[in-house]
């Protein structure tokens, strides 16, 4: 318990002490020194555009100039690039003395890479609350509720929503959905017993996300029956049906078909 515990409280030491905080959920944000930045220290998109890939590629290790380049601009070039690097390391970090290597931006050669560890970044924390909710679910259920809340409350919104039809950014937005998701079900079907309501609540905001999500359609019929309200778990389930008809020509699942008939002999 002590050793998750220490996690959850480094978590939130780190942010609190972080020079750099950057939100990617649902609005893009950045705090340097706790005062956000403003849009006019960024000066042209690009340099945006070119931080914004170096969030989302963030674990692929020395990103090749040509490459980001090829990603990024189809009229790019070595100045486009000089000129958008120089400004992402402007507004990180205003101050460093010149002919001083950059804090966050790791150069090896021509390749570059975020030095992610000294950034908090709201998208790397809500994985890591994510990872001790999960491995606090079987042995200390209170840490695993607060990690998976904490997580939660980072969750704003889809990942960098001005890129959403960037390709470099769409397997971070896909992973980081799926997390939220997953975050979602588990601290509903945590608490289902005590806060029936609260699980409605939760797996309603995952069918927000994903309509087709059929674990938050159970939960919420599970929750309904709970709390005596048998015509209304019955339509959470025929919402299910159509929905997935709709979306995919599919019937729910064996075990969502169990359980509205579990339901339905209901007297």
């Amino acid at each position: 318990m002590i050793e998750l515990q220490e996690k959850l409280q480094q978590l939130e030491t780190f942010k609190e002490n972080a020079t750099i905080r950057i939100q990617t959920l649902g609005y893009f944000k950045i705090w340097r020194k706790n005062i956000e930045v403003s849009s006019k220290e960024w000066g042209r998109d690009k340099t945006i555009q070119l931080l914004q890939y170096l969030i989302s590629n963030r674990f692929r290790h020395a990103l090749h100039k040509e490459k980001i380049m090829d990603d990024l601009w189809e009229d790019g070039d070595d100045s486009v690039f000089k000129v958008a690097l120089h400004g992402v390391n402007k507004v990180l970090e205003p101050d460093r003395p010149s002919r001083t290597e950059p804090t966050y931006i790791v150069r090896q050669g021509i390749s570059y890479q975020l030095n992610s560890e000294k950034i908090w970044m709201d998208v790397d924390a809500l994985e890591k609350y994510i990872i001790i909710g999960n491995e606090a679910l079987d042995s200390e259920i209170q840490i695993s509720k607060t990690a998976y809340k904490k997580a939660i409350e980072l969750y704003q919104g889809i990942f960098l929503p001005n890129r959403v039809y960037e390709d470099w950014s769409s397997e971070e937005r896909e992973k980081t959905q799926i997390l939220i998701l997953g975050a979602y079900i588990t601290l509903a079907e945590i608490i289902i017993e005590d806060n029936p309501l609260e699980s409605i609540r939760l797996a309603q905001n995952a069918l927000n996300i994903d309509s087709t999500w059929e674990d938050a359609y159970r939960i919420q019929m599970k929750a309904y029956i709970l709390k005596g309200n048998r015509p209304q778990a019955i339509k959470s389930y025929k919402k299910c049906v159509a929905v997935l008809k709709l979306e995919y020509g599919i019937d729910p699942l064996p075990e969502t078909q169990k359980l509205i008939k579990e339901i339905q002999e209901i007297s």
